[in-house]
């Protein structure tokens, strides 16, 4: 997009920019991600300021600043630079028709499940997903823009800190596809109640289009309040599920000697046989959500379940397991523990690609939020 057409979709005005100006990268908030051709995002942090590394940027790669000043290098000024970033996103994901938007939610597994995903779809297309825990209202708008006219599938997973966090999300990124993995007490304090946290991870869901329009809503049939969410959407609802009755099932789950779980795909009369590379037996469930989108869409069993299959930890921090040359096992599942440290960083004076988002924690710099 040019210049132009950026102040167009968003508002604002170009300041010291020649003519022609066109980004074909990324837009970033984090200056050591400028790519050739990208766009930097200059936000305000609690002790210094975006705005100081736009010459950094520019020599990096970056053509412009999505910013709230002039500074002396080619930019978009406009008044509220978050909210700009989500309209950016939102005008590209308008230019992206044969894109099918995948959202995630959950207050667990929506990140492995979105990791299985990402490594499930490409069999069947180009695809682009969130890194990490990029899934708040700067993580989102970033994967968004990493998106191409070839991209087949985006798979965007959707954090909330509060009702009204999804769905705001879901306007920048509406998707075609809903996946809600889990109900739990993950930042009860924050919503309140158990009942607000499943109140808003269903704004996900709200916002598919209708059955006949091509929406899917893939909820779990083992957590009640999940299932529930059947009656807040128009779509078409496929369930998955382990313990109880649904569309798609895991049957006959075994652990191996390493703790990976195996178990019979089962739809629609058809079954095929699925031996994970993950570890836990929680990742049956995670991965029997991604096998229900695939399938959902239209794609075959038995590829479906070899892609399934092949899926590993990706996700630094998220039940890595390493074995060393002397014999010994090291599991690695302190991802948590960062995330907190992450948000305690959030309170303490910011780098400049560290900024508190309105109405919760502040974003680390990879834009993720607890």
């Amino acid at each position: 997009m040019t210049l132009e057409e950026i102040t167009a979709a968003i508002g604002g005005a170009v300041h010291d920019a020649p003519d022609a100006v066109i980004v074909t990268a990324p837009v970033v908030f984090d200056s050591r991600r400028v790519e050739p051709g990208g766009m930097f995002v200059a936000l305000p942090g609690e002790r210094v300021d975006g705005h100081d590394y736009a010459a950094q940027a520019i020599e990096a790669g970056a053509v412009a600043l999505l910013a709230s000043r002039p500074v002396g290098v080619p930019a978009v000024v406009v008044e509220d630079v978050p909210t700009a970033y989500g309209r950016l996103a939102r005008a590209l994901v308008d230019r992206l028709p044969q894109t099918t938007v995948i959202g995630v939610t959950g207050s667990v597994g929506k990140t492995s499940t979105k990791d299985i995903l990402a490594q499930v779809l490409p069999a069947f297309g180009p695809t682009v997903a969130n890194r990490g825990s990029n899934n708040n209202e700067l993580g989102l708008p970033y994967t968004v823009t990493r998106a191409t006219t070839g991209t087949r599938y985006l798979v965007l997973e959707m954090g909330a800190r509060g009702i009204g966090h999804v769905a705001y999300l879901t306007h920048i990124a509406p998707p075609a596809v809903s996946v809600v993995t889990r109900v739990g007490h993950a930042h009860l304090g924050e919503f309140g109640s158990v009942e607000n946290i499943a109140q808003a991870k269903g704004e996900i869901v709200e916002a598919l289009p209708a059955a006949h329009d091509g929406g899917l809503a893939v909820l779990n049939a083992d957590d009640v309040l999940v299932a529930a969410m059947a009656s807040r959407t128009r779509a078409r609802v496929l369930t998955y599920g382990i313990d109880n009755p649904a569309d798609v099932r895991a049957e006959n789950v075994t652990l191996d000697e390493l703790g990976r779980a195996g178990f019979r795909l089962a739809y629609d009369g058809q079954t095929a046989e699925v031996q994970l590379l993950l570890y836990g037996l929680h990742q049956a469930s995670n991965a029997l959500a991604a096998a229900t989108v695939a399938l959902g869409l239209g794609h075959p069993i038995e590829a479906v379940a070899e892609a399934v299959s092949r899926a590993e930890a990706v996700s630094p921090g998220r039940m890595q397991v390493t074995t060393r040359t002397d014999g010994v096992t090291i599991i690695n599942d302190a991802y948590n523990a960062r995330a907190r440290r992450h948000a305690r960083r959030s309170a303490c004076p910011a780098r400049h690609d560290e900024r508190r988002p309105a109405g919760g924690r502040g974003a680390g710099r990879d834009g993720r939020v607890g």
